[in-house]
């Protein structure tokens, strides 16, 4: 790709964005930041496209999202026709204005689109594309990365996001196409007026919101219950929404952090807007000391993921990871449901190969089949997909993986911070009648099960030659898989790049039937593990690591030492 050359018909082409000409007159003459926008484009997978707002083919801008949807339009066509499309937008810098280009290509194609009038959480946009019965659907979003990001998530007329097979199609339509010349795009009054474009009703909210309502588990719990919330939008979609549903279950004395209360793509008080981050909870936390509620709440911000925090023995406010709130609700929802009669028969539970291996106990102890899936909600929403068609959708219970998505139910088919803040204050109330805290109930399951600890540690490979450099890590590792970690046996090793799992005791090697994805598993004595994956959506490798202890500093020793151990085995001092 000769980036010069494309830098220089973006002078002449990109006209319609004064910013875009702006920023590429200021690099003019510095080939580093030219080569940094132009050496590549971005690349349309299963996650849609994500990226840094800016002038260039690797940068998110009008141009990008035009073509990315007309290449969304010609599979759309050539698959359905027609048919329909719906699309929302977070708080991002541009993000409504993304949704809005996007639109007017669809209707260019003549594709209806339902539209929203205003920012809405991700999981509405799921919903929104099953309620119209769409072929598709986009949310504008950069989830949880910088303020510097925004991007676009692609969905399929099952609300899941987008699967390989369709991210594959649409990519190569995209490839075909000049950004600047094979683009149709209709006059959004126009388009509005002919009723192509629709701005969707707010009785459809609020049939989303009744479907949230459904998944209660205890309904009334929460009034008298006297719980007091600390509530945080991060400055994205939630608010209006989690509140409304807390409102509606009970949940009277609801404080929100008032500087992050508004939509504000700057994200000024939380740099990374990401509920995993503990920096990311510290307006609420200092809240949380003048208020002294039960709970924190906090919803990124496109509300597809909550994080919490609760009050610890000592009055001083405990983080809880993704994985111990999904280990409380598990248990909450199964222990609830069999006590209430309302656990189906054959209960399925699903959850990613890197969330915590301790809900395999829990699903033991409550006859759940337990389904293990890749990173990526969407396979969870596949599940759900499948049991659908066989009539059986009624047998999915809960899903969840360890970066803090949830769902109950199968209204929509991706992570839903509106349910889940429903049932963690459920949860919460329930347990509160009780005389017990979240703290004491998650500390009485590791005392049951056993110290549980799951750490991830994140390293970030920024710039273009950072994908060449977590590739290469990647091959040196499985070229000399390694026979210890930590002094710790290596019992097992599950390549899911290459589909195999090998058990090293007995020397069985078997074939791994889920779809190809970059992630080496190793299953360590103890059933401590480290597992091996670079971000779908990040310039970042993870190491999921799991430590499991006699008692909780004894875990806690085990996990320390794994992480450096995870460093050494990624060739990071």
């Amino acid at each position: 790709m000769d980036f010069m050359k494309l830098y220089n018909e973006w002078l002449e082409s990109a006209t319609e964005d004064a910013d875009l000409i702006a920023e590429l007159e200021s690099i003019k003459g510095n080939e580093d930041e030219i080569y940094d926008r132009f050496y590549k484009a971005l690349t349309f997978g299963t996650a849609g496209l994500r990226g840094v707002i800016g002038a260039g083919t690797n940068r998110m801008n009008i141009y990008v999202v035009r073509q990315a949807t007309q290449g969304l339009a010609n599979y759309i066509i050539q698959k359905y026709g027609k048919g329909s499309v719906a699309i929302s937008h977070d708080s991002r810098i541009k993000a409504d204005l993304f949704m809005i280009e996007a639109a007017r290509v669809l209707a260019g194609n003549g594709i209806k689109v339902y539209v929203t009038s205003e920012l809405q959480p991700t999981p509405v946009l799921s919903y929104l594309v099953r309620y119209f019965k769409c072929q598709a659907g986009i949310m504008v979003t950069a989830s949880h990365n910088p303020a510097k990001y925004n991007g676009y998530k692609a969905y399929g007329e099952d609300g899941c996001q987008m699967t390989d097979v369709a991210a594959g199609i649409v990519y190569d339509e995209i490839s075909k196409l000049d950004m600047f010349k094979d683009v149709k795009i209709a006059d959004l009054d126009e388009a509005v007026k002919s009723g192509l474009i629709e701005y969707v009703s707010e009785d459809v909210y609020d049939s989303y919101l009744e479907k949230v309502m459904e998944q209660q588990v205890n309904p009334g719990i929460c009034k008298g219950a006297g719980l007091k919330v600390v509530y945080t939008p991060l400055n994205g979609t939630g608010n209006k929404l989690v509140r409304k549903v807390l409102k509606k279950i009970g949940v009277e004395e609801i404080t929100v952090v008032p500087e992050q209360e508004l939509p504000d793509g700057n994200f000024t008080t939380c740099p990374y807007p990401n509920p995993e981050i503990k920096e990311a909870l510290q307006k609420g936390i200092e809240l949380c000391e003048k208020v002294q509620p039960d709970l924190l709440l906090a919803t990124d911000p496109d509300a597809d993921r909550v994080g919490i925090a609760v009050k610890d023995y000592d009055g001083s406010y405990r983080l809880i990871s993704g994985n111990e709130n999904g280990i409380m609700l598990t248990d909450y929802i199964l222990s609830s449901r069999k006590a209430n009669g309302t656990l189906p028969e054959k209960p399925v539970l699903v959850k990613t190969i890197v969330t915590t291996k301790l809900i395999n106990k829990l699903c033991e102890k409550y006859g759940c089949e337990l389904k293990n899936v890749l990173t990526g909600f969407k396979y969870i929403g596949e599940v759900i997909l499948n049991l659908e068609k066989k009539g059986e959708e009624n047998r999915y219970v809960f899903g969840f993986e360890e970066s803090y998505g949830y769902l109950a139910g199968s209204y929509v088919r991706d992570k839903d911070a509106v349910v889940a803040s429903m049932l963690v204050c459920e949860m919460a109330a329930f347990y509160k009648k009780q005389g017990k805290s979240l703290a004491q109930v998650i500390d009485s399951l590791y005392e049951e099960y056993g110290y549980y600890l799951n750490h991830t540690s994140a390293f970030e490979f920024e710039g273009a030659a950072g994908m060449e450099k977590m590739n290469n890590i990647m091959a040196e590792i499985r070229e000399n898989i390694p026979t210890e970690i930590d002094d710790k046996k290596v019992v097992k090793v599950s390549d899911y790049l290459l589909k195999y799992e090998l058990d090293t005791v007995t020397g069985e090697k078997t074939a791994i039937d889920l779809p190809t994805s970059n992630v080496i598993s190793f299953g360590l004595e103890g059933d401590n593990g480290v597992i091996i994956r670079p971000s779908g959506t990040e310039p970042k490798i993870k190491a999921y690591i799991t430590a499991v202890g006699k008692d909780f500093n004894d875990a806690e020793s085990i996990k320390d030492s794994l992480v450096e151990a995870s460093k050494k085995l990624l060739g990071i001092e």
